[in-house]
């Protein structure tokens, strides 16, 4: 019982706080006079992920590889599949083209690029991959040029106007500090409470990650994109859950490895497989008429759910 109410209450601060040090970071950075869009690409993108990183990088820390991993890939496939598909339950999602031509890309390729570098280990017949300091090097690289090409562009297209500065408040400042607590702390209550119950229940540190820490990490995610959708900002609703997916790979697998080499068994490899088909599959979703509605959203949410399953009986 203990370890349930660890994880709930880990939970409830990673959302609470991530949006708590979002709010301070953003007000901060406007009375700095960063423009809105910045803030927006950068501040709200990485805050939306921490829930993510405070687990898998406290999870790592601890030797926790199966939620360090798991949480991470569970998480993506819960935005692609289950967070579009009930959006695309609410209303018709339409994707601007920019984000199907350079967003989604990318992260089809940051996606393949993580299968390339952990299939490589079992190719070669070894029963353990691993995800190394210089792996996760490269994908802090990726993750670099693929914000400087967002404030690029954004800088590019912006129209030249003065957004007026809010005055600097020491508030915020400790908002940024009780967000960054809560995040941490959050994230070490989770990761101790999954790991108690995997290992009082006889299961698999993996399926906890795979299922109830991905979809409770990912509320922001949820909430986020159905809440746009429901007030017709689809291409928010799809924007988000696109960046946040980058960021999940990138940002967090990029730092996380760094910090510590991550190892990995054949199980977590299917994973990080069928993560890559069902984001290759929402993509071509999106190109066949640039929109995801009520069917899509079904046969999205069926795939989640038989996905569930299986983990669940493997």
């Amino acid at each position: 019982m203990l370890n349930f109410l660890m994880l709930v209450v880990g939970l409830v601060l990673l959302v609470k706080c991530a949006d708590i040090f979002v709010d301070g970071s953003s007000n901060i950075a406007k009375a700095l006079g960063i423009p809105s869009l910045i803030i927006g690409l950068t501040i709200v993108a990485f805050g939306t992920s921490a829930p993510e990183a405070a687990v898998s990088i406290t999870a790592a820390l601890n030797g926790s590889n199966e939620i360090s991993v798991g949480n991470v890939v569970g998480s993506n496939i819960c935005n692609s599949l289950l967070i579009l598909g009930l959006c695309g339950l609410f209303t018709m999602l339409k994707a601007k083209d920019e984000v199907r031509k350079r967003d989604f890309p990318y992260y089809l390729l940051s996606a393949f690029v993580l299968l390339i570098m952990t299939a490589d280990y079992f190719l070669r017949g070894e029963t353990i991959g691993y995800i190394t300091r210089a792996n996760g090097m490269v994908l802090l690289c990726f993750l670099a040029v693929y914000i400087y090409s967002l404030i690029a562009n954004v800088r590019k297209n912006q129209k030249e106007q003065k957004e007026e500065r809010p005055k600097f408040n020491f508030k915020d400042v400790i908002l940024i500090l009780i967000g960054i607590a809560g995040v941490v702390g959050g994230g070490q209550l989770v990761v101790n409470g999954a790991t108690g119950i995997a290992k009082s229940m006889g299961i698999s540190e993996s399926l906890i990650a795979l299922t109830i820490i991905a979809i409770g990490t990912s509320l922001p995610e949820l909430v986020t994109s159905v809440v746009a959708s429901r007030k017709g900002e689809t291409d928010m609703a799809i924007g988000n859950v696109i960046g946040s997916d980058i960021f999940n790979i990138l940002f967090i697998l990029g730092t996380t490895a760094t910090i510590s080499p991550i190892s990995l068994n054949y199980t977590t490899l299917m994973d990080i497989i069928f993560m890559s088909l069902s984001s290759l599959l929402v993509f071509i979703m999106l190109q066949k008429n640039k929109r995801i509605g009520q069917k899509k959203g079904l046969c999205m949410l069926a795939m989640y759910v038989l996905y569930t399953a299986y983990i669940i009986c493997r």
